[in-house]
């Protein structure tokens, strides 16, 4: 009977040996070990949420800078495109008039032959229904807007009529959320900028523009640390000057409304 147990003993040791049996008698991890491991992967976990919000905030960030680089090339490129076309006559201040005015609500209207890629200009040419009115009074002005904002704005109509109410009450919003909108002025007397320009009879020679846009949220906590990365000024030689009543009202076969006639020399041979 001695002999039968330890046989069965030692059949029972060949199939299982000492080192099998310990690794099967340890079946699971320990308490300490799940822990640390819920606690290595948390980490793991927070360090690719944070790098993940980086992301997303420098995305955000340089899409906010982006939009607004290009508002501030949209709004630019309108004025210089007007501007290159001014137009003013002595003889008819009460439709070529220079208008400047800052302050609150900043206004800057002159007339001007404006070019095809002017915005809006399908809605003043079209030349199968007999509109060709090329020659516009362009106004930029600064208006309250939604949200406590104010919105630089475009309005234009025909140099000889009124503005239509659509033009009116639907203006063209060149940029929203605009902090400022500056107008200055070259003065040749004075030889510095000046915010008004009172001389009715002539043109500025230079026209200096400040813009300042905000970042187009609700949130301007950090507008004033960042206003002096989103300001642009950019200045303006008018190509053109004042017209004077002589040369508008005289004319090679006779003067004009009492005015003498403009004798005009013969071109050189």
């Amino acid at each position: 009977m001695k002999f039968r147990l330890s046989n069965f003993k030692r059949r029972a040791e060949e199939k299982n040996p000492p080192a099998i049996r310990r690794l099967n008698f340890r079946r699971a991890f320990t308490l300490i070990e799940i822990m640390v491991s819920i606690v290595i992967f948390s980490l793991v976990i927070a360090a690719i949420c944070a790098t993940l919000m980086l992301i997303i905030r420098a995305t955000t960030v340089g899409q906010a800078a982006a939009a607004r680089a290009q508002r501030q090339r949209v709004v630019m490129d309108t004025l210089e495109n007007s501007l290159m076309c001014i137009q003013s006559f002595q003889a008819s201040p009460q439709y070529y008039s220079f208008i400047v005015a800052n302050g609150d609500q900043p206004v800057l209207s002159f007339a001007a032959r404006l070019p095809a890629i002017f915005p809006r200009n399908s809605k003043f040419i079209n030349l199968e229904e007999g509109r060709d009115f090329n020659l516009r009074r362009v106004t930029f002005s600064l208006e309250p807007g939604e949200n406590r904002q104010n919105n630089l704005v475009l309005r234009q109509k025909p140099l000889l009529m009124d503005m239509d109410d659509t033009e009116q009450k639907n203006p063209l919003v060149l940029a929203q959320d605009v902090k400022t909108f500056s107008i200055e002025c070259w003065d040749t007397n004075q030889l510095d900028w000046v915010t008004e320009w009172d001389n009715t009879n002539a043109l500025p020679p230079m026209v200096r523009i400040g813009l300042i846009l905000g970042n187009g949220s609700d949130d301007n906590s950090h507008d004033s640390e960042a206003d002096s990365q989103r300001v642009i000024v950019r200045a303006f030689s008018l190509p053109s000057t004042m017209m004077p009543t002589a040369v508008q009202m005289g004319g090679a076969g006779g003067g004009g409304f009492g005015q003498p006639p403009i004798s005009i020399p013969p071109p050189p041979r």
